[in-house]
């Protein structure tokens, strides 16, 4: 199945948002879709073979998933590589665009499951999230 590809432009330094992305104190505040969820645990082993996990879920409690899966490649402050723990692939890239504006390109595999438009959909609303966040607290 083709890749999903999402980008958004942060206005804040690389450097920076290379540690918001990364650091699970930081991820449990951003990494999930709507007011509705919330991302109350994530852990993250920043190495190449390293481990990272990611619970999503309802904020009542009624529904709840995790995302995780090996990192495989990293570039420090350009790219990560990963594999989930289903098989698919995610890459994302960061492109500083001046020294106060990053890029940031994510590319995945779809789910089979559910349509593409409400993936990316999806994993739009995370890297926008992300996005405020960044810009806000960075």
């Amino acid at each position: 199945m083709e890749p999903i590809t999402i980008n958004i432009t942060i206005l804040k330094p690389l450097n920076v948002v290379w540690e918001l992305f990364y650091n699970p104190k930081h991820i449990v505040k951003w990494n999930y879709t709507t007011t509705n969820w919330h991302c109350p645990k994530a852990s993250v082993d920043f190495r190449v073979g390293g481990h990272f996990d990611y619970r999503l879920e309802y904020k009542d409690k009624s529904f709840g998933y995790n995302v995780s899966g090996t990192i495989e490649e990293i570039r420090e402050k350009e790219y990560v590589r990963s594999t989930m723990d289903d098989g698919r692939t995610i890459e994302v890239y960061f492109r500083a665009l001046d020294e106060n504006t990053t890029e940031i390109i994510e590319i995945f595999e779809p789910e089979p499951q559910y349509s593409r438009e409400m993936q990316r959909v999806g994993w739009y609303a995370i890297l926008d999230r992300f996005h405020k966040y960044a810009e806000k607290v960075g």
